[in-house]
């Protein structure tokens, strides 16, 4: 029996609070040949509105399922888009070489006019910078420029046929990675560590107010009691004086605390890998993060029911 209207409405409410439906489905909006409705639309938030049961699924089929059918059709060369190269970033570094508890993940964050793409904070500073098949290069000296002033390592992720290109473009110092079609991370040129050549006022730039007088503390290097208005010009003063590598290793060390993510690790380990690299960028509460968990394992007909 079909859930009443009543009950429909209600665990569709929850269904969107988890996450599904917005905006983690969006993740997994296809560009392929196969169409929902006639268009290029989201598996996932097809299926939370009831539009179809996939054939490619069994009759039990979880929503977890969905989310593994959605991903693995976006990771076929000629759909990846740049979350398939994040969720590589995060599946194959993040939490493959490291773990939440003694590694800091953090995305889009500030460098100068840019955003790198996933950042990474262990013992130093190591900025990913995601280049699928759908991007240009039109900004990347301007990007790398960025990133090497404020990490101290700086790697490009991109396809295996734009490789040339990025080793044309990108100092020698800058690591390049090709995401190969069988969904591997491979190096092509490694990043060199060179915090020394990352400058004090770019690294400033990218704290906050709190954070940056914590690495001052941490250098034991006093900070003058300012109104508010002046904190910023203040900080400005006193970082241009300090040495970029005493700046970058506390800076990482700080961020590392006021950033960590270590709490979602539990969590993560129990969703369908496609879905780690959305939870690292988004910031769920403790009941959407029920709800979501809640969600993803329940089977495919009970979520159609739910619309």
């Amino acid at each position: 029996m079909r859930a009443t209207q009543a009950q429909r409405v209600g665990h569709h409410d929850r269904l969107h609070e988890a996450g599904v439906g917005s905006p983690v489905p969006d993740l997994f909006a296809l560009r392929s040949a196969r169409t929902w409705q006639g268009g290029p639309i989201s598996i996932v938030g097809a299926l939370a509105h009831g539009d179809a049961h996939p054939e490619e699924l069994p009759s039990n089929a979880s929503l977890a399922d969905v989310f593994e059918l959605a991903f693995s059709t976006l990771r076929q060369l000629g759909n990846r888009d740049d979350y398939v190269y994040r969720s590589a970033v995060t599946q194959k570094i993040v939490l493959g070489k490291h773990n939440l508890r003694t590694t800091t993940v953090l995305n889009e964050l500030r460098a100068g006019s840019s955003k790198a793409d996933v950042v990474v904070l262990n013992g130093t500073s190591t900025a990913y910078e995601i280049k699928s098949e759908r991007d240009s290069f039109q900004r990347l000296p301007s990007q790398l420029a960025d990133y090497r002033s404020v990490f101290a390592s700086v790697n490009i992720v991109t396809s295996p046929a734009q490789a040339d290109e990025v080793l044309r473009l990108a100092p020698d110092d800058v690591g390049v990675l090709v995401l190969s079609s069988r969904f591997r991370v491979q190096s092509v040129r490694e990043a060199v560590n060179l915090p020394e050549r990352t400058r004090s006022l770019s690294i400033l730039a990218t704290l906050r107010v709190d954070e940056a007088i914590r690495v001052l503390q941490a250098l034991n290097v006093p900070f003058p009691d300012v109104p508010n208005t002046r904190r910023w010009s203040e900080l400005r003063a006193v970082f241009a004086e300090l040495r970029s590598v005493d700046v970058h290793a506390k800076a990482v060390t700080v961020l590392k605390s006021s950033r960590s993510r270590a709490g979602l690790e539990p969590f993560i380990k129990q969703l369908p890998k496609p879905l780690s690299a959305a939870i690292l960028s988004a910031d769920l509460s403790s009941s959407a993060q029920k709800n979501l968990q809640s969600a993803t394992w329940q089977t495919l007909s009970t979520v159609l029911a739910w619309s």
